[in-house]
């Protein structure tokens, strides 16, 4: 990559940094992104599914395409104080590096541009309201493949502890599935100094977070992967009164859809049983299931040796994460890969301290580049 052009990228990054916006919200960020994409002088369509643009490089004569996808929202993240170009929104912070695959994707587009050697269409989609809100889906809901036709899509993320600039890309799955769950149990209030007299919904919950992570140690095999992790709690106001009810609210992690299917039956199972057992009512609610991002075996292989191809370091060893990714809804409708690529030695994803390594702009420029090429050739 040229030096004018990664000088160009690790400012662009650095302006979004400083402009993170939320989820459903990422106006200024979309803007930002057509407006370099004018410059460059590649069409584009705005608007879809929310905030979402899709730009269009179609080259030659070959009706091949390809899908390359980068996500653009922010965090409810209040960012570490002392970084130049710091969050200026408080409380909203690019904790998970979309200010870098954004760009990193503009870059891709770039280095396409000038390229003659492939032949086909490149759809560049840059997706908003990755983190939970559904973004993936409503672009899908409001006819992505459809207006801007792909037989096949990649992605990537930036992840902190992989070596800089190493690219890594599972054969299978990359990421977990997730949904959140709320339990809230209902009893009868009363005086703290009476208890006989009230359904204590308090005692319930005690109960019932020991029986939520029962679920995985008891009920899985433990060469699975599942994660059930308790993660808010509510009840009462006083320290003499027996609350009228209480609830908690969490998280359940899977790789395989069968796996997330009985977490979610014996969350809700556990959830009733243990509520009757203290004379209690149980209402559940499991929302926003994001299903598990596996890739396709052909897309894997792929995409590894484009990178490999491309000069780019490559492993294919690391474990899947149990962290969620809702690329995994595009690769529900149509072949594909993920890949991380190495961010360093960076604080963690979703960190008060976390940055984007610009130093990884040029790889996963290069990469989704070459991503594309090989699934045009």
């Amino acid at each position: 990559m040229k030096s004018d052009l990664f000088q160009r990228l690790a400012a662009w990054r650095q302006h979004l940094h400083a402009y993170p916006e939320l989820s459903c919200q990422e106006r200024a960020t979309a803007a930002f992104v057509c407006e370099k994409l004018a410059e460059m002088g590649i069409p584009f369509a705005a608007g879809i599914g929310g905030h979402g643009v899709v730009a269009t490089l179609t080259r030659g004569v070959s009706n091949r395409s390809a899908g390359l996808r980068a996500d653009m929202d922010a965090l409810p993240v209040l960012e570490a104080p002392g970084r130049v170009y710091g969050s200026r929104n408080p409380g909203v912070m690019h904790a998970c590096g979309h200010d870098g695959h954004t760009v990193s994707l503009l870059g891709a587009a770039a280095l396409l541009l000038e390229d003659p050697s492939w032949s086909g269409t490149v759809q560049c989609i840059f997706q908003p309201a990755e983190e939970g809100l559904g973004g993936a889906q409503a672009m899908l809901d409001d006819g992505l493949l459809e207006r801007f036709p792909c037989e096949r899509i990649f992605g990537y993320h930036n992840w902190p502890g992989l070596e800089a600039g190493v690219v890594m890309v599972h054969g299978g799955p990359v990421m977990a599935a997730a949904a959140s769950f709320s339990i809230t149990l209902s009893g009868v209030a009363g005086h703290a100094a009476m208890p006989h007299d009230c359904a204590d919904p308090v005692q319930g919950v005690a109960h019932l977070i020991i029986a939520l992570n029962a679920i995985v140690a008891r009920n899985v095999d433990p060469q699975e992967a599942a994660v059930i992790s308790t993660c808010t709690l509510k009840a009462g106001e006083a320290n003499n009164l027996i609350a009228p009810e209480a609830s908690l609210g969490g998280t359940i992690r899977a790789l395989t859809p069968k796996m997330m299917h009985f977490l979610q039956a014996r969350v809700r199972e556990v959830a009733q049983y243990t509520a009757r057992a203290h004379d209690l009512t149980a209402r559940v609610e499991i929302t926003g299931e994001v299903p598990a991002t596996i890739n396709h075996a052909a897309e894997a292989a792929l995409a590894a040796q484009a990178a490999a191809d491309a000069g780019l370091s490559l492993r294919g060893d690391m474990k899947p994460s149990m962290a969620g990714e809702d690329f995994g809804r595009f690769l529900e409708v149509m072949p594909g890969a993920y890949a991380w690529i190495g961010n360093g030695a960076s604080a963690g994803l979703h960190n008060e301290a976390y940055d984007y390594n610009d130093e990884i702009l040029p790889v996963a420029a290069r990469y989704y580049a070459a991503v594309a090429r090989a699934a045009l050739a």
